[in-house]
């Protein structure tokens, strides 16, 4: 039973086990959890935190049952990591597909320094290179806004 609740987590409820693009249709969760979390930005914080902090124990638990570095079951990372691009942002439609396509292209090149948290042990690994595409897609768009005067 443990290990089904952690594997629930960690796949999204399933979500992860989507034949395409698991990631893609974990972000997409994640971006709607934020739609609706957005006004209510303590709320939003605090279950960001609870996810993450999930996210690194059941992450690092399943790549040990399934014996793989990082497997593409895991999609918790994503959810996290597109909460993370809109937090504290203007919740318009704009701004979320702007955050759901940078985010994934932050995830999918992986550049510095995302590279090397991937690189860490773990969940901690799974879960922090998704962190810091979503840093950078949030500062990002806070430039955007900025510069369109909003």
């Amino acid at each position: 039973m443990r290990n089904f609740l952690i594997k629930a987590l960690a796949t999204v409820f399933g979500v992860g086990y989507l034949p395409v693009a698991p990631g893609t249709w974990a972000t997409a969760v994640g971006v709607v959890i934020a739609y609706f979390l957005g006004n209510n930005l303590p709320a939003y914080s605090i279950l960001l935190l609870v996810l993450l902090i999930l996210g690194i124990m059941a992450s690092g638990v399943v790549e040990k049952l399934v014996s793989k570095k990082d497997p593409g079951i895991v999609v918790i990372d994503e959810v996290v990591g597109v909460m993370i691009a809109l937090w504290g942002l203007p919740l318009l439609w704009s701004v979320m597909i702007c955050g759901f396509f940078l985010f994934r292209a932050f995830d999918m090149f992986k550049i510095y320094p995302i590279n090397k948290l991937e690189a860490q042990p773990g969940g901690w690994g799974i879960m922090l290179d998704d962190c810091m595409a979503g840093v950078y897609t949030n500062i990002i768009l806070r430039i955007a806004l900025r510069c369109a005067g909003l």
